[in-house]
């Protein structure tokens, strides 16, 4: 069976502390803490985004009364927090599911898709696949700006991103290489192409402006 993963009111704890983390207020979509929360709830970033802007307008009575028990006194929420963790074997997801098939969505996105010739998740070649569609062939290379940019930001080489660059061309209908490439990044980098490749780069490029807060 798939793991439970809907909205529970004690979860309104967890998405405090984030919140009320320096700087205090709502956090990105995808920022690491909130993407951390989505993982440890199996609950998707834009949920969690939705309940914390709720948060934030205080438009329930019960998310009122939860910021006048917690919203001043951070020794208490920390206590609830932990105490909830507890309860619900947060941070025992091994042990507390064991044995329980976990139905993964967007976590996959998240976790290495390849470890070799580098670790590499689909977020990372989503961000990739985006400046593809910046550059031209001849500009895929590791001395580009840009993709010297975008390796330090997501902590690989730039010769790597360049490497996964050349990898996307044998997937690009469009340059039609007939070259054959053994490549183990050629099947997670069609998987990115098929879900993002053909589509608008406009909203690409939205996602990846989105998805970049993840490794700041």
């Amino acid at each position: 069976m798939a793991k439970n993963s809907k909205w529970q009111d004690d979860y309104w704890l967890l998405l405090m502390q984030v919140y009320l983390r320096r700087p205090v207020g709502v956090k990105p979509l995808y920022s690491r803490d909130m993407v951390a929360l989505s993982m440890e709830l199996h609950i998707a970033p834009q949920v969690l985004f939705s309940k914390m802007c709720q948060l934030a307008s205080i438009d329930t009575p019960r998310i009122e009364r939860i910021w006048e028990t917690y919203g001043s006194n951070p020794r208490r929420l920390s206590r609830a927090v932990r105490l909830l963790r507890e309860m619900k074997g947060f941070g025992r997801a091994d042990e507390f599911y064991d044995g329980v098939e976990v139905n993964e969505t967007f976590e996959k996105d998240f976790k290495p898709c390849v470890k070799e010739p580098v670790e590499l998740t689909p977020v990372m070649l989503i961000l990739i696949l985006d400046l593809y569609f910046r550059l031209t062939p001849i500009t895929m290379v590791p001395e580009t700006p840009e993709v010297t940019e975008l390796a330090r930001l997501i902590k690989v080489k730039p010769q790597e991103v360049a490497d996964v660059m050349d990898v996307m061309q044998h997937c690009d209908p469009y340059l039609n290489r007939r070259d054959v490439t053994l490549s183990p990044l050629l099947l997670p980098c069609q998987q990115i192409w098929q879900r993002y490749g053909n589509s608008d780069t406009t909203q690409l490029a939205q996602l990846a402006h989105e998805l970049k807060e993840y490794f700041k």
